[in-house]
């Protein structure tokens, strides 16, 4: 396809979030090797230049993200509303990432107090979601993260979180004994049935 990284590139611009290879392919109805070709050159001329900004990676999709040197003057001009999570979110939103797909109950018991508030906090900021509901006795809800928390944490995909290991490592005598109980673990998928009320 002609012109396909200048295509691509007007794209991103517009884009209100991260672009996935799949959803630019459907856009341009053309081969998912040349777009991911096409990506790359964009993203290294980005990088080449030096400019204000970049193409990165972020959330399974790109996007145009501004350089962290200049964050400080970007702070100044739109002055963001300043995002904070208490400890216990954290601790909650750590769970869920690192479990996923997880119960509400499996979170207490981790965690060793109510979440209810907590969870819905983090539902309403659209930092997790629900994924459906387990098909055991009460049928409970099951708690994923979602893209948006992908973007916050400026993650690819959940496989860049960093491991218990990596985490006591970078600040061993800040961090208690490392857990078994945060290791990832695989999806019980065929549980899940999904939400449909």
């Amino acid at each position: 396809m002609e012109n396909i990284k200048n295509i691509i590139e007007s794209l991103l611009f517009v884009a209100d979030g991260p672009l996935s290879v799949e959803r630019i392919k459907l856009v341009l109805e053309t081969d998912t090797g040349e777009i991911r070709t096409a990506l790359q050159t964009l993203a290294q001329e980005y990088e080449n230049r030096s400019g204000g900004f970049l193409l990165r990676q972020i959330a399974d999709g790109y996007q145009f993200c501004t350089r962290p040197e200049y964050s400080r003057w970007i702070t100044r001009l739109i002055r963001p509303a300043s995002f904070h999570l208490s400890k216990a979110a954290l601790e909650t939103l750590a769970i869920i990432a690192y479990k996923q797909p997880v119960m509400r109950s499996d979170i207490e018991h981790i965690r060793g107090v109510d979440c209810g508030g907590i969870l819905r906090m983090l539902l309403e900021r659209k930092i997790i979601r629900v994924l459906g509901r387990k098909e055991i006795p009460g049928r409970p809800l099951i708690y994923a993260t979602t893209k948006q928390f992908l973007e916050i944490f400026d993650l690819k995909n959940l496989k860049d979180l960093p491991t218990p290991k990596e985490i006591e490592e970078l600040k061993p005598d800040l961090i208690p004994d490392s857990s078994p109980e945060l290791e990832p673990e695989p999806a019980g998928l065929s549980e899940i049935k999904p939400d449909v009320e």
